[in-house]
């Protein structure tokens, strides 16, 4: 008689596991700040990974096999959009053959459409570097955007998994009480850094300092995309040496060799900020990536 009902266990379990492994809704995010909104909003019912990591420049990025199955298999394809991911995400799209996640369809989700994109040029030629004609794509660095995205993307997940619609609905409605008061306090003790002056390696951080009323003054890369150069630190140095910058930033995957070039010569204080979740030791959640942020500004600044 056991025998017997170990064997209707055993035959039951082998009849529902393929229902149990397609339970989540599997999510390709390209850069992990999406997985980890993704997973916020859908808890448990969501499998997400994401195609690089916060030491990784997402503008560039090779089109691994391993990458190629995952988008062959997921439900949702979230990535910034903008064109950031221009130089390796149609590829994997392509080879992946999952018609559900083309651009187009539901399971392609590109979070710049809800948001207004800043930087966005008059005209566009090979003079002016890297240059997203849609605008600038680094739109993570605004909290505030991230919430505009969160309610688009709990309704997108809603439609894929309508089965788990009430999840997703209830993990938005969570996160964006807790995010906003989240928001609430990075704005409060960030107010001192309004009016500060930023150089950066790239113009990565516009979002950021649009929010926090910072003014952008100069960039280490002579033409967007194109690394700093001698005769470009030797124009920052005359420009800066006494005054008129801050604070000087770079990204985790940028070289710290021409932040400090600078910052030696001119006593500007230069940091690494990180520029998504996983870029720090401390920024390991969406929350705690905006509290290291607002850490290594204000600590810079002595503010």
């Amino acid at each position: 008689m056991k025998n017997i009902m170990k064997k209707v266990v055993v035959t039951i379990l082998f009849l529902l596991s393929p229902i149990m492994a397609t339970a989540d809704l599997k999510v390709f995010a390209c850069e992990p700040e999406w997985a980890a909104l993704a997973e916020e909003i859908g808890g448990k019912s969501v499998k997400a990974n994401s195609a690089t990591n916060a030491l990784q420049d997402p503008h560039y990025i090779q089109a691994r096999p391993s990458l190629i199955s995952k988008v062959r298999r997921a439900d949702l394809v979230i990535c910034s959009g903008a064109q950031l991911e221009i130089g390796w995400l149609p590829m994997l799209l392509n080879k992946g053959s999952n018609p559900g996640v083309m651009p187009g369809n539901p399971g392609n989700f590109v979070a710049s459409d809800y948001v207004k994109r800043l930087d966005v040029p008059s005209t566009v030629d090979r003079s002016q570097g890297d240059v997203h004609p849609l605008g600038n794509p680094h739109i993570q660095t605004n909290p505030r955007n991230i919430l505009l995205i969160a309610e688009a993307l709990a309704t997108r997940m809603a439609e894929l998994d309508a089965k788990n619609a009430d999840i997703y609905h209830d993990g938005f409605e969570d996160f964006d009480q807790r995010w906003r008061a989240a928001i609430s306090a990075w704005e409060e003790r960030a107010s001192s850094l309004r009016g500060k002056r930023v150089i950066t390696h790239h113009k990565s951080w516009v979002y950021l300092e649009d929010w926090l009323g910072m003014e952008e003054v100069a960039n280490l890369e002579p033409i967007s995309g194109i690394p700093p150069t001698a005769g470009h630190l030797s124009s920052l140095l005359k420009r800066f040496g006494d005054d008129g910058a801050d604070i000087i930033i770079h990204a985790p995957f940028q070289s710290e060799k021409a932040s400090k070039w600078l910052s030696d010569r001119t006593g500007i204080p230069e940091i690494m900020l990180p520029l998504t979740v996983g870029g720090s030791d401390k920024a390991s959640t969406l929350y705690s990536w905006f509290d290291d942020i607002l850490d290594r500004l204000l600590g810079a600044l002595q503010l």
